[in-house]
């Protein structure tokens, strides 16, 4: 087992991959419950939804942890499951079964670009800059979701969009305490830092009656049989339909790219040229994920940004993703109690791996504006529109213009011409509600 994962190689242990897989898991199992909540907006039913939040999740980390062996979880994309509930099905009108339909399709697309490696290809040619800020931006977008998850920072008024939270609040001190118990730990180097702080904030969280203890620990699985197999991809494929599918399709696709090599930054998993080595591994693991989510009845699936928390942990193999994938198993019989981690506890890893992310800074050419202005876009507007994609796409067309208005077009390789003109796609494409 050792050997297949290669911990020699990264210089892990079982113990250490163990730690790296439960860490991730307690900062993303939010999404059994909030992914089926959103999509019940859509009229998926609540119940079978969970069951296949959590299928999607298992099947996806399998492949990435057996076939891929990277440290990276799989679940249901949170950005894709609002588009297809609130725009998709609520304001155009469309079937949800249709819809998911169209995630079909576009996994279908994802499974033959990455066969024949059109997507490494693609990934590669993303400069070093764009590569360094799609870390920085991930770490900075976990802050900002962690800030928000323990109430530090809350939404404003016009003119303040955001404002800090009511510190005297119980939960924010609960998870002031928590991000200072972690601190401490990382800086006196206490292996499960993150682990323990999450765990020792949900107690305090439920000693302090914030969060009440589950009715039951463990239940049978709600059945599929309502949304099983009840895509509509005939539907789908019709040309009315066409500009929603390119935008699924385009979404996740960017998603997926920016999170490959955003995490893989951090986990040190690039060469010397910044490439992730057989980067269409992790690429198909997330294809073959998207394929298998409608058919269950779900929506995109992808790598987690939440990966993150297990690669501080020290997770560089698939073990860790293994781990995930168990423990999302389990979750099958014990919802009640894995969901028991309020979001005010979570938060504060995902706060804490922000700060860790922001390393590869360092790597931008300040003195070069047509590296550093795509780099700072692709940063500050993934978070100020709360959209990994966004970002990306300002950054790869803001990357392409300067370096040809500048007369450096021969530094764009011909895959980042092919990206600008996918990300400018995105906007043309994307329903006008």
């Amino acid at each position: 087992m050792k050997e297949f994962f290669r911990f020699a190689q990264h210089g892990t242990s079982y113990r250490q991959e163990t730690l790296a897989g439960v860490t991730t898991f307690l900062t993303m199992a939010y999404i059994i419950i909030v992914n089926p909540a959103i999509l019940e907006n859509a009229g998926i039913p609540k119940g079978p939804s969970v069951t296949a939040t959590i299928l999607a999740a298992v099947i996806g980390t399998v492949i990435m942890a057996l076939w891929a062996r990277r440290p990276f979880a799989i679940a249901p994309y949170m950005s894709e499951n609002a588009f297809v509930a609130f725009v998709v099905v609520k304001v155009m009108g469309y079937p949800w079964q249709v819809a998911l339909g169209a995630v079909f399709v576009a996994g279908v697309l994802f499974t033959l670009l990455t066969v024949f490696k059109v997507r490494s290809w693609l990934a590669e040619s993303i400069p070093l800059s764009l590569k360094a800020s799609f870390a920085v931006g991930i770490g900075l977008f976990l802050t900002f979701i962690g800030l928000n998850e323990t109430g530090l920072v809350v939404l404003g008024v016009p003119g303040a969009p955001v404002r800090l939270g009511n510190i005297a609040q119980p939960s924010v001190l609960l998870a002031v305490a928590g991000f200072l118990l972690v601190v401490v730990l990382m800086a006196r180097r206490v292996p499960g830092a993150l682990v323990i702080g999450i765990i020792a904030t949900t107690i305090g969280s439920i000693a302090m009656k914030i969060t009440p203890l589950p009715t039951q620990v463990v239940s049978l699985p709600p059945s599929l049989s309502p949304i099983l197999f009840k895509l509509d991809i005939a539907g789908a494929l019709s040309m009315r339909f066409f500009p929603v599918v390119m935008v699924i399709f385009i979404m996740a696709f960017l998603d997926t790219v920016g999170t490959l090599i955003g995490l893989s930054m951090r986990a040190d998993l690039l060469d010397e040229n910044g490439n992730l080595p057989e980067i269409e591994k992790p690429m198909l693991a997330d294809a073959l994920a998207t394929m298998a989510a409608p058919l269950l009845g779900t929506t995109t699936t992808g790598a987690y940004i939440e990966s993150a928390a297990g690669i501080e942990e020290g997770g560089r193999t698939g073990f860790s993703a293994l781990v995930v994938a168990a423990l999302f198993a389990l979750s099958l019989f014990f919802a009640p109690l894995f969901t028991i981690v309020p979001p005010h506890a979570y938060g504060i890893a995902l706060i804490v791996i922000g700060s860790f992310m922001i390393r590869p800074i360092t790597q931008l050419d300040f003195d070069d504006f047509t590296e550093l202005i795509p780099a700072f876009l692709t940063v500050v507007l993934m978070i100020f529109t709360y959209n990994i994609g966004v970002g990306m796409t300002a950054g790869m067309i803001t990357f392409v213009l300067l370096k040809l208005f500048t007369g450096r077009a021969k530094e764009v390789k011909a895959g980042m011409w092919v990206l600008a003109l996918l990300s400018l796609s995105l906007f043309f494409f994307m329903p006008k509600v």
